[in-house]
């Protein structure tokens, strides 16, 4: 009886010839109530060993389309649970001077990371499971040589069991095809590894920032059965690792071709409409008569309202607003309009501090005011300021006093900016520094150029310009994305995300040389954007929520190295996709940016017949946790307990809202 669970492929064309590969397996069985006895044995092109009584390994290289497949059989004569793990040494390539990537997860060397999170400051080596990894792939990039290697497994997991325990040995529940893959240091060289089933070493990381005991799985092999995996290895020769991660996801994207998912048969209109429920339920005020919508904090369960109000992420109050007015007019809808235009009277008024900065956390719920602010929040409320005046203006209403406090905002903010044209990350309402890092000065360059375009003022142009020669200096140039998910201070999707909008909104106001200056650029950073993003489904056992309802993570996107969940936070990166595959003739970014409007914009939208979970109609749910990691609560197949709908609301609403950016600058 032949046991069909799995089937990996490696293109080796990074080897000299099928003859030559030499792979290391380790071969660990376990019977029940004892320790794991591992066998080693190195196998070289097409051969077989017998591994123990029990066992027999069998290797097949061969050549194909340029490259060699490499085709592992396990063969078991007794009962026993089993796990392989296998490596490719790369000859050549030292620790030192090389660069790994594991998409979604791994960076360079994580050394923006906290050492509570996996960064190589921890450890040198590491495998992880491959649900959390945007595509299921260990890449290693030789700065010296210009050299990069890719392993990626072909026949993506479709099937993963419950396990009794996430640390130590554990024999697995069922089935499963789950696997896991990373890299190896000995001895300052190199290698790529994979593993069968999953093994998470030499940490497991199950929390924010909680590295936990190693975990190594186990499956059960009958008398007489077989498994078989493949896995396919892609070279390149890259300038540097930027153009690595770009080949890298170029041919990731050709390897699992993802698909749009099938639709559920409802319109943009009816999403909107679904979404715009959340409006009417979370309107709130505090006592001092600032007015928003509960969107942050709250249960899954009830969603019951909170007064906390926060002006740009999480809770994202004043765009929120100003998509309700537009959506009100367009269906006029009388309580929308004014719901929105209460919000923004009431921030007119009490909204800024003394120093003129925007209240950027109001939290009676927990009676806390945040009195440190950050460039990122600030410029999201300034965004969607800017946004509500010219929707405003274009309908013949004015409002001087809001064009004056976002000048006066401006003003500020351009103190802060620093000689190499970075803004530090956090500030008080004096503009006393309490977080130097430029990592997320990228957040203030879609404001600035708004306003150049709504005031006529050059200055705000000139201050954005900096910030984008910034930005090629020090993030794009070294290839160091980070600092800009508010809630961790490392490697993250946002980072990438905000550049590229960035360079976007300088595309919009530019011509000739400096124009297409900022289209290259933009490409060169959607590429680490797009590398967050998944391309393939990970499996979920009966039981876990998300599988039982269906949920397809491709077109997803992880958070960041400390927070292992994915989201909905795209906001207008789709815009921003189909214009650099206009501009750079790059038909797979328009493709995914299908694939990821397909995705996310209605499979666990909450409405009648369909709750998905969540408490009340319209409030879509963040923290989905889609491998072995909790925010706090539940974890794989589950939502944490407390999300912040606010966002997610904000970011599906421009997902749908197609031209809004080109429209502002017509």
């Amino acid at each position: 009886m032949k046991l069909t669970l799995y089937s990996f492929i490696v293109l080796l064309s990074y080897f000299s010839g099928a003859q030559d590969l030499q792979v290391k397996y380790t071969l660990s069985s376990k019977s029940p109530g004892n320790s794991a006895v591992n066998h080693h044995v190195s196998l070289s092109g097409s051969s077989s060993k017998r591994v123990s009584d029990a066992f027999t390994l069998l290797q097949e290289v061969t050549q194909e389309n340029g490259g060699e497949f490499l085709t592992i059989t396990v063969r078991a004569s007794d009962e026993s649970y089993i796990n392989l793990s296998g490596a490719i040494a790369l000859e050549d390539y030292q620790y030192e001077s090389t660069q790994f990537y594991l998409p979604g997860f791994w960076y360079r060397k994580n050394l923006r990371s906290p050492d509570k999170a996996p960064n190589a400051r921890v450890s040198k080596s590491w495998i992880v499971r491959e649900d959390r990894l945007s595509t299921p792939l260990a890449g290693a990039y030789d700065e010296t040589t210009g050299a990069g290697v890719n392993l990626v497994r072909m026949d993506v997991a479709d099937q993963v069991s419950l396990a009794p325990l996430n640390q130590g040995e554990v024999i697995l529940s069922g089935p499963t095809n789950l696997g896991a893959i990373g890299f190896q240091e000995n001895s300052g060289a190199v290698a790529l590894r994979f593993t069968i089933p999953y093994q998470e070493a030499p940490y497991s990381y199950y929390r924010k920032l909680t590295l936990g005991d190693s975990v190594t799985s186990y499956i059960k092999l009958d008398s007489g059965q077989e498994v078989s995996y493949q896995y396919l290895v892609n070279s390149y020769k890259a300038a540097d690792f930027s153009d690595f991660v770009s080949n890298s996801w170029n041919s990731s994207y050709d390897l699992m071709q993802p698909k749009q998912v099938p639709s559920d048969g409802l319109t943009n209109a009816e999403v909107k409409s679904t979404l715009a429920q959340f409006w009417k339920q979370s309107f709130t005020s505090t006592s001092d008569g600032l007015k928003g919508y509960s969107g942050v904090h709250l249960q899954t369960a009830d969603c019951e309202v909170i007064p906390l109000l926060e002006v740009g992420f999480v809770g994202r109050v004043l765009l929120n607003a100003f998509n309700s007015l537009e959506f009100g007019y367009e269906q006029k809808d009388l309580e929308l309009i004014d719901i929105s235009n209460e919000i923004w009277n009431s921030y007119l008024e009490h909204g800024f501090t003394k120093g003129g900065l925007f209240r950027e956390v109001v939290d009676e719920y927990h009676d806390w005011e945040a009195d440190v602010f950050s460039i990122r929040r600030q410029s999201e409320g300034l965004y969607a300021a800017l946004f509500y005046l010219n929707y405003e203006k274009n309908a013949g209403r004015k409002h001087p006093d809001w064009e004056r406090k976002v000048k006066q905002l401006f003003d500020r903010f351009i103190q802060l900016q620093k000689e190499d044209g970075s803004f530090p990350r956090k500030f008080d309402d004096d503009l006393m520094v309490k977080d130097a890092s430029g990592g997320s000065s990228s957040c203030v360059v879609p404001p600035l150029v708004m306003a150049y375009q709504y005031f006529g003022d050059k200055k705000y142009l000139q201050t954005a310009r900096k910030v984008g020669a910034y930005q090629e200096a020090e993030l794009i140039n070294k290839a160091d994305y980070f600092s800009s998910t508010l809630d961790a201070n490392c490697e993250d999707k946002e980072a990438s995300l905000y550049v590229a909008t960035s360079l976007y909104y300088l595309a919009q106001v530019t011509k000739g040389k400096e124009q297409r200056h900022y289209v290259e650029l933009a490409k060169k950073a959607s590429y680490f954007a797009l590398s967050w993003y998944y391309t393939w489904d990970v499996p979920f056992a009966q039981g876990q929520m998300l599988g039982d309802i269906g949920m397809k993570s491709r077109g997803w996107g992880n958070v960041s190295v400390e927070n292992n969940h994915i989201d909905v936070y795209i906001f207008e990166f789709d815009e921003i996709l189909d214009w650099l595959a206009d501009e750079t003739s790059e038909p797979r970014f328009a493709d995914f940016a299908d694939v990821i409007r397909s995705s996310m914009r209605s499979q666990l939208l909450p409405y009648e017949g369909h709750m998905v979970g969540i408490g009340k109609t319209g409030y879509y749910p963040e923290v989905v946790q889609h491998t072995q990691w909790d925010y706090g609560k539940f974890g794989k197949g589950f939502y944490n307990d407390l999300f912040a709908p606010g966002w997610t609301v904000a970011s599906l609403w421009e997902l749908l809202t197609v031209g809004r950016t080109e429209a502002y600058f017509e």
